[in-house]
């Protein structure tokens, strides 16, 4: 025959009624929250980001070594397809850079007016 776990006195680790203080009723733990953002960790997850993106351009590069002609306004050359095409996008990325920053100087100047 087994015995069930209810009879016989209970284990050390199961909390009995008479543990709690008279009076006082076990209070549920409190929820727990997350830490708050700080800018700290903002800038370090940005850093992540930014040595995965750079990991990744890496690559991109060092698998498209082929050489492509290139010509721009007359000039021209010979580079490796990765290295070109990175250029093309810093390139883009600054024409979208200097249009948001006199964007953003615009507006500036509106709510100063205003």
């Amino acid at each position: 025959m087994t015995e069930s776990a209810s009879s016989g006195p209970p284990s050390p680790s199961t909390p009995t009624s008479a543990s709690t203080s008279p009076g006082t009723e076990a209070r549920p733990p409190a929820p727990t929250q997350p830490p708050p953002t700080t800018k700290t960790g903002i800038a370090f997850g940005t850093l992540i980001a930014g040595a995965i993106v750079t990991i990744l351009l890496l690559v991109f590069i060092l698998e498209n070594t082929e050489s492509v002609k290139i010509s721009y306004f007359g000039a021209g050359g010979h580079l490796p397809l990765g290295v070109a095409l990175l250029l093309a996008a810093i390139g883009g990325a600054l024409v979208v850079g200097i249009v948001g920053a006199a964007r953003i100087m615009q507006l500036r100047r509106h709510v100063r007016r205003h």
